[in-house]
């Protein structure tokens, strides 16, 4: 008997679920399948997506050599025709990398102004990888070194010069060297000198550094040589002597 009440107990409750499964289907079935649809459409939309991205990364891979090619074939021009483009089509890596490449092609051509303002875009982008937007930042001081005022240098170059800056050497470096060039001397010894005491600062650049320093000392030891001597101090007079306003006026 017992064995036959559990039956009927189980059959009892499994009808229940049932009814209770279809009153929910009956509500909810059809925000269940949307849920279902969009979750399958999510997956399959991430798969096609990563697909797409990697078939661009593959194209832009291929243009980004044929244009080097052209480069090292000594087609100059038409490598930088080529960067140019994929710096326009290309995903954002591999556009970072060609302007840097169109930007050496134009220096190869002596076209410095077309190069300083490809590098100046790439600065200025806030989508492009920080490093390599800093790199280009620090190539276009580098060009206008000698023909900007101290100003421009500045404004150029202080983004590069904290101490976390992969740049930082450089930078110091151009910064104090515009400095010089300037006629600022303080300011230059104070951009310099720091240099040489950073363990990482490499021989070349140190090697400069030094240099730079040497004519800073110059500088500073012209300058000095330049300013005028200080007046001599009035002798004490004599012991016993009169002074001036007590002697005598000279007969005429």
């Amino acid at each position: 008997m017992v064995d036959k009440n559990d039956a009927l107990f189980r059959e009892v409750n499994e009808e229940l679920r049932r009814e209770q499964f279809a009153k929910l289907w009956e509500r909810y079935g059809t925000y269940i399948i949307l849920a279902a649809v969009a979750v399958i459409a999510a997956v399959v939309g991430s798969q096609l997506w990563d697909a797409h991205r990697a078939a661009n990364a593959n194209a832009a891979g291929a243009e980004f050599e044929a244009a080097n090619a052209l480069l090292d074939s000594g087609k100059t021009e038409d490598a930088a025709k080529a960067f140019g483009e994929l710096v326009q089509s290309g995903p954002q890596g591999y556009a970072s990398l060609a302007a840097l490449s169109q930007a050496g092609a134009y220096l190869k051509l002596d076209k410095r102004t077309e190069a300083l303002a490809v590098f100046d875009k790439l600065a200025e982008d806030a989508s492009a990888d920080r490093l390599l937007a800093n790199f280009a930042r620090l190539q276009a001081a580098s060009l206008r070194l000698g023909e900007a005022d101290f100003t421009e240098m500045q404004n150029r170059l202080t983004p590069l010069i904290s101490d976390d800056s992969p740049w930082r050497f450089t930078a110091r470096e151009l910064l104090g060297t515009a400095a010089l060039k300037a006629g600022n001397i303080d300011e230059a010894r104070k951009t310099l000198a720091p240099l040489l005491a950073d363990s990482g600062l490499g021989q070349a650049a140190s090697e400069r550094v030094h240099r730079l320093m040497a004519k800073i000392a110059t500088a500073e030891l012209g300058a000095s040589d330049k300013a005028p001597a200080a007046e001599p101090a009035p002798a004490a007079p004599e012991a016993g002597a009169k002074p001036d306003a007590e002697k005598p006026a000279s007969a005429p």
